[in-house]
Order: C-alpha cells, then sequence, then structure tokens
C-alpha cells in the first residue's frame, strides 16, 4: 500500500523527483571526491613542501565544496517541494473522500481515526517522502561510490568494510524488526486518546454538571498512559541505536588506524591515502545508518499508509447518479414506497415497510417513542442515508438519481441538533443559499423569530459565531438552524423535532410566522411536544420503526391507543407541572 500511494501521489511531481535524483548524485558525487583530494594535499603537496600544488588543489577542494552544496541545497529543494506536493494531495483526497461517505461510512471509521488519518498519518507519509528523496537517494550512491572508492586507495583494507558494513546491517536491522507492530499499536492508541480527548470536549458541560471530573481525567490518563508505554518502548529501541552505531562506527576507525598505522609503518600506504580510507570508512558506515534510519520510518509509515488507503479504498454506499435524472419542475410532493432501513451489523431493520406520501401545502407529523425510527426516517428525505429496499421518491423521481446540488436546492434540513459554523452570522445563513441579500437573511430571521437577539449584537449579521455555535444559546443556535433552512426557500422542509428548545410562546410564534412561508411547501416534521402538531394534515405514529397508525390528531385520539397514552402521558406532565407551579 505504501508503495502504491507513493507511486501514484508523486507522478505529478516527477520532474522534481528527478532534480532530486541529478543533484543529489553531482552533490554525492563531490562529496566521494572530497576525501581525495585532500589525500592528494597531503601526499603530493604537505609531505614534500610543495606549497603551489597545495594552492592549486586546495582551490579544486574549495569549488568542489562549494559545488556540493550548492547541489545539496537544491536536491533538498525539490524533495521538500516533492513531499509538501504529496502531503497535500493525500490531504485533499482523503478529505474528499471522507467528505462523499454517508453516516453509515463515518461511524464505521469514528470522527477520531478519521481526523488522525487525515493529519497525523498523512504527516507521517509527507516525512517519509521527504527524507526518502534525501537520504535513500544518497545512502546507495555514498555507499557503493564509497567503497569503490576506499578500495582505491587501499585494497588491502577492504576486509575491514566487509566486516563493519554486515555489523552494523544485522544489529540495526534488529532494531528496526521490532519496530512495526508497536508503530502500529501506538497508531491506535493515538486514535484512542483523540477520542477520549474529542468526547470531553465536546461533553464538557455534562461531565461538569454530573461531577465527572476525576472519572474522565482517569479515562484521559489511562488513555494517555497506554500511549506513553508504547512510545516509550520505541524510544527505548531509539536510545539502543544510536550507541550501536556510535560503538560500530567508532571501532571501525580505530580498526582503520590500527592496521592502517601498521602499513604505513611498513610503507604499504601513505598517510594521505589513510585519511582517505578512513573518511570512506566514515561516509559508508553514515550512508548505512542513513539507509537503517529510513527503514526505521518505513514500519510507521506502512501502518499510515495502510490506514490512509481504508479510507481511500472504501466506496460510499451512497454516491451521486452517473447520469443524474432531469430533475422537474420543483413542486414538493414526497412519497415513500414500501422502504425498509437497516443500519449494517444491526440485527433488526430500523424502519420497516414505510409507505406515505406527503404533498405541497400539506404539513406531515412523526410521532413515536424514543428509539422508533423517527430520526433515521427523517434522515432518507434529504438523502443522508439510502433505504436499504424501496424507494424514495421527490416529485416523481428516485432521490438516487438526484445530482446532489439539485436535491439540496428542493430539501430544506433543520436538524435535531443544531450546528453553527465558525464565522458570521450571515455566513451561517448563506449555506443555504450563497447569494441571498441581507434583506433576505433579516426576513428568514424575523419568520424564526431570531432578529431580535440579531439585532442586538454590535455587528449585527456580522457578529461572529464560533465553532458549533458555542458563543449563543440552544435556543438561539436552533432559531438561526430554521433560518438557514428558510433562506434557501426549498420545496420541501423537513423539521427533526427543531422546537424541542424553545418555550411554549416562542415555539407558537414561530409556527404561526412560519405558515405563510411554507403554505406552497411540503412541510415534515418530527415532534416530542404533541401541542405543536394538533394541526397537522397527518401524522404518524411509530413503533419499532412501523407506522402503526396514521390520521389528523382528533381521529388518532379517537383510534390509536398508542397515540392516545402519549397525549395523555404528555397532558398529565403539564398538569402536574401546572399544580406545582
Amino acid at each position: 500500500m505504501l508503495l502504491s500511494l507513493l507511486r501514484t501521489f508523486t507522478r505529478p511531481y516527477v520532474p522534481w523527483v528527478v532534480g532530486v535524483l541529478v543533484f543529489q548524485l553531482a552533490a554525492t558525487i563531490a562529496t566521494l571526491y572530497l576525501p581525495s583530494l585532500n589525500a592528494r594535499i597531503i601526499d603530493n603537496g604537505v609531505a614534500r613542501g610543495d606549497t603551489d600544488y597545495i594552492w592549486r588543489a586546495g582551490a579544486v577542494m574549495l569549488a568542489v565544496a562549494f559545488a556540493q552544496v550548492i547541489a545539496a541545497v537544491v536536491a533538498v529543494w525539490c524533495g521538500a517541494r516533492t513531499a509538501i506536493g504529496v502531503g497535500r494531495d493525500l490531504r485533499r483526497d482523503v478529505y474528499r473522500r471522507v467528505g462523499q461517505f454517508s453516516a453509515r461510512e463515518v461511524g464505521t471509521f469514528g470522527a477520531p481515526s478519521l481526523i488522525t488519518r487525515t493529519t497525523n498519518d498523512v504527516q507521517q507519509i509527507q516525512m517519509l517522502t521527504l527524507m526518502g528523496l534525501n537520504f535513500m537517494v544518497m545512502a546507495p550512491i555514498m555507499c557503493v561510490g564509497g567503497i569503490v572508492m576506499a578500495l582505491r586507495e587501499d585494497p588491502g583494507l577492504s576486509w575491514l568494510v566487509w566486516v563493519s558494513i554486515p555489523v552494523m546491517g544485522v544489529l540495526l536491522g534488529l532494531v528496526v524488526s521490532r519496530l512495526m507492530p508497536w508503530f502500529r499499536i501506538m497508531q491506535e492508541r493515538i486514535d484512542g486518546i483523540n477520542g477520549v480527548l474529542r468526547e470531553q470536549i465536546t461533553g464538557i458541560r455534562v461531565i461538569r454538571a454530573f461531577v465527572k471530573e476525576p472519572f474522565e481525567t482517569a479515562r484521559f490518563r489511562s488513555a494517555n498512559q497506554d500511549l506513553t508505554d508504547i512510545s516509550l518502548r520505541i524510544g527505548a529501541l531509539f536510545v539502543l541505536m544510536f550507541p550501536v552505531i556510535n560503538m560500530v562506527m567508532h571501532l571501525a576507525t580505530a580498526a582503520v588506524l590500527w592496521f592502517g598505522g601498521h602499513r604505513v609503518d611498513q610503507g604499504q600506504i601513505q598517510v594521505g591515502a589513510l585519511t582517505a580510507f578512513l573518511q570512506y570508512m566514515l561516509q559508508i558506515l553514515m550512508a548505512v545508518m542513513l539507509a537503517t534510519f529510513m527503514f526505521m520510518m518505513v514500519p510507521r509509515a506502512v501502518v499510515c499508509a495502510e490506514r490512509i488507503g481504508e479510507v481511500l479504498d472504501t466506496r460510499p454506499t451512497m454516491h451521486p447518479p452517473q447520469r443524474p435524472a432531469v430533475a422537474p419542475r420543483p413542486v414538493g410532493h414526497v412519497r415513500f414506497e414500501d422502504v425498509t432501513f437497516q443500519y449494517p451489523g444491526a440485527e433488526d431493520p430500523v424502519l420497516s415497510g414505510i409507505d406515505f406520501a406527503a404533498e405541497p401545502g400539506r404539513t406531515v407529523a412523526v410521532v413515536g417513542a424514543t428509539g422508533s425510527g423517527k430520526s433515521t426516517l427523517i434522515s432518507l428525505i434529504p438523502r443522508l442515508l439510502d433505504p436499504v429496499t424501496g424507494r424514495v421518491l421527490l416529485d416523481g423521481v428516485d432521490l438516487r438519481d438526484y445530482a446532489p446540488d439539485d436535491l439540496a436546492g428542493r430539501v430544506g434540513l433543520v436538524p435535531q441538533r443544531p450546528f453553527l459554523f465558525s464565522g458570521t452570522v450571515a455566513s451561517n445563513l448563506r449555506f443555504g443559499r450563497a447569494d441571498a441579500t441581507d434583506d433576505e437573511l433579516w426576513e428568514a430571521l424575523r419568520v424564526a423569530q431570531a432578529d431580535d437577539f440579531v439585532r442586538e449584537m454590535p455587528e449585527g449579521l456580522d457578529a461572529p459565531v464560533s465553532q458549533g455555535g458555542t458563543n449563543v444559546s440552544g435556543g438561539q443556535r436552533q432559531r438561526l438552524s430554521i433560518a438557514r433552512a428558510l433562506v434557501a426557500r426549498p420545496r420541501v422542509y423537513v423539521f427533526d423535532d427543531s422546537f424541542s428548545a424553545l418555550d411554549v410562546a416562542t415555539d407558537a410564534r414561530l409556527r404561526a410566522a412560519l405558515r405563510p412561508v411554507t403554505r406552497d411547501a411540503t412541510v415534515i416534521t418530527v415532534a416530542q411536544r404533541v401541542s405543536t402538531i394538533t394541526d397537522a394534515d397527518l401524522i404518524l405514529v411509530l413503533e419499532h420503526g412501523r407506522i402503526i397508525a396514521r390520521g389528523t390528531h382528533e381521529e388518532l385520539v379517537a383510534a390509536s391507543e398508542t397515540y392516545r397514552e402519549i397525549v395523555t402521558s404528555q397532558l398529565s406532565a403539564e398538569q402536574t407541572t401546572g399544580g406545582e407551579r
């Protein structure tokens, strides 16, 4: 998977990769040539007292060193451009694929894992690309070239090369072989700590309300300790690696000086050649070290590539049609035809045999106990989910045949949990329709009973909104979400228990203001308060995912025991509350 990703995402940057290869080759050749020049200066200049030779060779040495620096800088620059581009493209493709996921795929991976895969995992691939283009290109050239140049200086010491390289390779190979499973565990534990932290930040008010700070602190401490433990194991291997490298390099240096000194004493090699051989030996071992260091990054990158590949290879269960249907004139007629929906891995379907029609100018309300499938049913209308069997039709066309933009313009959703994005009031409202004028925004706010508190803000429509809308109250978030749907002017309004955070008076004013706006549209709403749906044209009673009764409020009170129990329980609660007051 790692090689596949690198092949795919480095293809647009082939010119830069070629630049890395060319300039890295030039820089490495210059680096290998420098010890040889230094040896000639010592043997032919210093030993013989030839100052002119020292100046000439020194000038050449300076020129080669300058060329080496320039080539190395250009190679690193080309490598950085490639690595950053690969990282950007990976993040873009992962983001786009996640954006195509339905709630089913998001739930399969989990939000914390998807965040980690898009950020940390991509960062590991980007870092491997950068280091690989700079070190993995240089290391083999340096190693092979160093061996050739060392043998040219003194073949009699070649056995030191053949001993030192395998010793270092084997020792570091043993270290690297232990890293792969630990890096996989490390990425999973990063997912775990992200999940705990995200949950605690999101639910901080609940945690404080129930005084669960010590319990949540213990949960975070446990997740943090798990990550710390595996990081310490990996760190222990890294700590072991560098002493091993230093030991091999120092032993090799001592061996070259010991055996080489005897050869100098016997006149078999000159001092300059011995110095060059020592430098080549160190360069060879350094190349082996760099290659091993790269291989230490590879295990973690392989794990990250597999995790990224899982996201990229996951085909969304919901996807836009290749040939969208020719959309009819927007009317707003919604039809459920024997719809069944079941979540992956669930034993029983959430919805079974759902069949009803909602027509323009009419209001359809859905009621039922918690877990009866109300929100799942509502989610099928804007195509947040696709039915397993059956069809959902809008104006006679299956929702799966609509282009996403066309469907979004016809259906306006106000979710059960209103969410606002960081920005301003205006930018959030224009999610409904980007070209809406300020007057249209104010009109939507007026209908949603939100214009009063927005006008009280010093900046008005330009008032800042924090991520999630945490700087406004729950009721204000809900009204802004309703205004956002109104701005879109859809033909179908879908309210998923969207009035639960409003007091009775505000609820009544809002519904009165909505009637003229939605007079010609289809309204489908989920409600917990029966008092808010008594005037609905059709009420559907759900139980265990099935419609067990349908009709107007009066018809259901007379004919449905389940609906009558819901009405009675709410009236009893209201009477009890009134009595206590």
